[in-house]
């Protein structure tokens, strides 16, 4: 058994403990009791706050889809956050399937997202939680500009009804082969499951040749225009890359419409991460949201 320095062990401790000692060295031991026993109530405490600061210290992951990155919507939250906060935060982009993905493996401390059907199945499974809108974005089909009396191939410019659109690319690509060609995301980001979701709307099934695939390294948009080919592309991306020989062909129906969600995984707990949802998901994030081209306010 260890005792505090000063002190020894006796017959009688009841009677006996201090009997015989000047009054100095009782003061001494009982002060240096004390200093021992708030040095180890302190430890514990001590150890969580450093292990705090080194995790503060440390990046908070944000995941974002490649649309948000690349409309620039996710780079003004990341930098007004860190303005406002001091929290430093890596910004990792993805097509929104992977990101919640590594969002379920607890790979990022939080994530924003275009894809509420994905996202609200694993809120349901209670992988993620504090979810938030943040803006109300939207989608545009682009395609070859009219010019003068020239319509567009599938005749489609001017449209509302973006399932009478697509069926209409179909019927056109099959009756006239090389007429036209559509280009597709096809990496499960938030615009290619939007694209997918119309086509089922659509009843109509894109195939080749008509229909193609985007390289991945290449923005959507970019690789449009390079190839004057028709696709479904986020406006926040347009707005910052869109541009001739396109143009927004059908835009302002409803099932256009995009919701843009921040989120933070069950099994990651950055200390900041609470504080970065509450930031985005509130007044600050979403008015600045909404002043970004191609976002509108979402709603508290």
């Amino acid at each position: 058994m260890q005792f505090p320095h000063g002190f020894m062990p006796t017959a009688n401790p009841a009677g006996a403990g201090r009997r015989g000692m000047r009054p100095e060295a009782i003061i001494a031991a009982m002060t240096s009791r004390r200093h021992l026993l708030l040095g180890s109530l302190a430890a514990p405490f001590s150890a969580a706050w450093a292990q705090q600061r080194r995790s503060l210290e440390e990046p908070l992951r944000l995941g974002a889809d490649n649309a948000l990155v690349d409309s620039g919507l996710a780079q003004a939250l990341q930098h007004a956050f860190g303005r406002d906060t001091g929290v430093a935060v890596q910004l990792l982009r993805s097509p929104a399937l992977a990101v919640l993905a590594a969002v379920e493996r607890g790979e990022l401390d939080a994530a924003l997202c275009n894809a509420p059907e994905a996202e609200a199945k694993l809120e349901k499974q209670t992988l993620v939680h504090d979810r938030r809108l943040v803006a109300r974005g939207g989608y545009v089909i682009v395609g070859p500009a009219v010019k003068g009396k020239v319509r567009d191939p599938a005749g489609i410019a001017g449209g509302k009804d973006v399932v009478q659109a697509l069926a209409q690319i179909r019927e056109m690509a099959g009756a006239t082969p090389g007429l036209l060609s559509f280009l597709s995301a096809n990496d499960g980001s938030g615009t290619h499951l939007a694209e997918q979701a119309l086509w089922r709307a659509a009843k109509a099934a894109p195939a080749a040749p008509w229909y193609t695939m985007a390289e991945p390294a290449i923005g959507l948009a970019a690789q449009a225009r390079a190839l004057n080919a028709y696709a479904l592309v986020e406006r926040g991306v347009w707005a910052a890359y869109g541009g001739a020989p396109l143009a927004v062909l059908v835009d302002a129906d409803p099932l256009l419409a995009e919701e843009v969600h921040v989120m933070r995984p069950f099994r990651a707990n950055h200390p900041a991460g609470k504080l970065f949802v509450e930031w985005v998901g509130g007044p600050k994030g979403r008015s600045l949201a909404a002043g970004h081209r191609g976002y509108k306010a979402a709603a508290a």
